[in-house]
């Protein structure tokens, strides 16, 4: 939009509904009396026409006053029904709006002057009848007044929409989709709405959804079956809830990877690492490391419960691994076991099976072998400092083992018993599934916290996975939309790649978050949110009040130059050319513009 005239005066009179009139009115007289004016009857008839198209022009200047003052003090309802949500191939709808100009700001400035407030507030008869509503909600009789009068309270100023001379659809395109999506605002201003309303349409698209909720927001959950039900998509439409095990797919966090130590940084990431706790989790992941890989040289897959076990009793993962491994190498194994035994053996103590087993090791020298020598280190620590190193995972772990999340977070393939399907990211993606991830962060945040950050890596890994070989020979990926809300609460380090380094597997990421300090305070450090800002192409911003949040938005705006106007009444109107930075801050939808001028 761009600024057609210097200078407006919308909070005057409509004086144009004067002229109107007057001009329909001489053109009646003038049809009704021609003998009056002496004139041929077709040049009254045409001078008439004319009148009426002058009043007509003037009369709808005069509306658009009008209209502009009264969308000052009121604000339309804006709502639709899923069946009118428009879902375009090539634009992604993000609702009604405008853009912003310098005229709009002068347009709102010029509402806070003493005598233009009453376009912002409302009159003494709405504000006595405010108060007798709360007056009257209890009193017979009178109650019923008061919910016939009740005024909507939907929050915000008006004035901020009215500016506009009218509000359109907003949509991107959905080649930007692929730079990702920030959104930011208060709790309770609309962010799970909004959210609903964009995986509505990834769901019509067709595409993988995958939406993480930390809070399980039943709306949401509710909203997600019917629209993939809508779709025709409902037998594609998984849950994971960990406040619903019963129902809720089964799911291992660390049991799919590319690369075997992502198993062991799933579960060490959740373990801090400033200061003193730093050796600590590098001494955890590195035994979280040596059992994960002693798991998969045995054909088995990490779950929490085997890492649960395993970390407190690395003797018996060691005389596991020994007995699987050295059979392969040794048919006669057992009975060079048992005569090392009977051989050692005497009246104060018997040889354990795993000495016998590890001095076969060392006696045929394949202490080599990178597994078995992780193990038979770690078991050579002693009981007490390991129990210290270790005190942080035990923890973690019993909390992801603890009643029904243990056959939840740590499925068994083989258990026939159990009819919840499996989540796995890789067919997921392959079948175009749509998924709900419920992560009842308020009944456990550790749990949440983990469980999402895993969840983060395991789709990094998947992501890393299709970037490199693809997805069955296919000519194109699918497109993966990745819907986080609350992102703050289980956003690791994992997080990063999956924003800057996905992109070329499909993945689409779309976050949401009360304020940017959020996901500083979580990921420790202002440079690691800097570079989650940094990869993030597309901001949508509801009623913030932070400063540092609203001045991430506001340090990508232009700085505009335009006139400053103050005119008063009939006063001519002092113009004055500053250089202006707007601000435009929106606490709870009252604008506030920060200006630095120039004299």
């Amino acid at each position: 939009m761009t600024l057609q005239k210097p200078l407006e005066a919308l909070l005057r009179p409509p004086l144009e509904w004067f002229t109107s009139a007057s001009s329909w009115a001489v053109a009646c007289i003038w049809l009704y009396f021609p003998d009056y004016f002496l004139l041929p009857d077709q040049t009254i008839k045409q001078f008439a026409i004319v009148l009426f198209l002058f009043g007509f022009y003037r009369f709808k200047q005069g509306y658009r006053i009008y209209r502009y003052q009264k969308n000052l003090k009121r604000m339309p309802m804006y709502k639709m029904t899923s069946d009118e949500l428009p879902v375009s191939d090539a634009k992604l709808f993000l609702g009604k709006g405008f853009l912003w100009t310098a005229q709009h700001t002068q347009r709102l400035r010029d509402l806070d002057v003493g005598y233009h407030l009453h376009f912002k507030y409302p009159s003494r008869l709405k504000a006595w009848l405010k108060q007798k509503e709360l007056h009257w909600e209890k009193r017979p009789w009178l109650k019923y007044i008061a919910q016939f009068i009740k005024i909507p309270d939907v929050g915000g100023e008006p004035c901020v929409h009215g500016v506009a001379d009218r509000e359109e659809d907003i949509a991107m395109n959905l080649t930007e989709r692929a730079s990702h999506l920030l959104v930011l605002g208060l709790p309770g201003v609309g962010k799970t709405r909004f959210a609903e309303l964009l995986i509505s349409q990834d769901i019509r698209h067709g595409d993988v959804v995958i939406v993480l909720d930390p809070k399980g927001d039943a709306d949401l959950l509710r909203s997600m079956a019917s629209e993939a039900k809508r779709a025709g998509r409902e037998k594609d439409f998984l849950v994971f809830h960990l406040g619903f095990p019963d129902v809720s797919c089964r799911y291992n966090p660390i049991g799919n990877f590319t690369r075997v130590t992502e198993a062991a940084n799933r579960i060490s990431n959740q373990l801090p690492s400033s200061g003193d706790s730093a050796p600590f989790k590098a001494f955890g992941w590195q035994f979280m490391n040596s059992i994960a890989t002693a798991l998969i040289a045995m054909g088995e897959k990490p779950d929490y419960q085997k890492m649960l076990f395993y970390i407190t009793k690395l003797d018996v993962l060691l005389e596991k691994y020994l007995d699987f491994w050295l059979t392969q190498i040794e048919s006669a194994l057992n009975v060079w076991v048992d005569h090392y035994i009977k051989k050692h053996t005497t009246k104060q103590k018997i040889p354990t099976r795993l000495k016998a087993l590890t001095a076969y090791v060392i006696e045929h020298q394949l202490t080599q072998n990178p597994v078995f020598d992780d193990l038979y280190h770690a078991c050579r620590y002693d009981k007490d400092y390991f129990s210290k190193i270790t005190a942080s995972l035990a923890p973690l772990l019993k909390k992801l083992t603890t009643d029904k999340l243990a056959t939840l977070l740590s499925p068994i393939d083989i258990e026939t018993d159990d009819e919840r399907p499996q989540l796995n990211w890789l067919d997921v993606i392959r079948h175009k599934k749509i998924v709900y991830v419920g992560l009842d962060a308020l009944t456990d945040a550790t749990v949440a916290a983990a469980v999402g950050n895993a969840m983060f890596s395991d789709l990094v890994s998947v992501a890393g996975h299709l970037y490199k070989f693809g997805l069955d020979g296919q000519a194109t990926l699918p497109r993966v939309c990745v819907h986080s809300d609350e992102f703050n609460e289980i956003i690791g380090d994992e997080f990063i790649p999956l924003l800057n380094k996905a992109r070329g597997a499909g993945f689409t990421i779309t976050a949401y978050t009360q304020t940017w300090s959020d996901v500083e305070a979580r990921l420790g450090s202002a440079a690691k949110a800097g570079q989650v800002a940094g990869n993030i192409g597309t901001v949508v911003m509801f009623r913030c009040k932070e400063a540092a949040t609203v001045e991430m938005l506001l340090n990508q705006l232009p700085t505009r130059q335009f006139l400053f106007f103050a005119c008063y009444q009939c006063r001519a109107p002092k113009i004055h050319h500053s250089a202006q930075m707007i601000h435009i801050i929106n606490p709870a939808m009252k604008t506030v513009l920060h200006t630095v001028i120039n004299a």
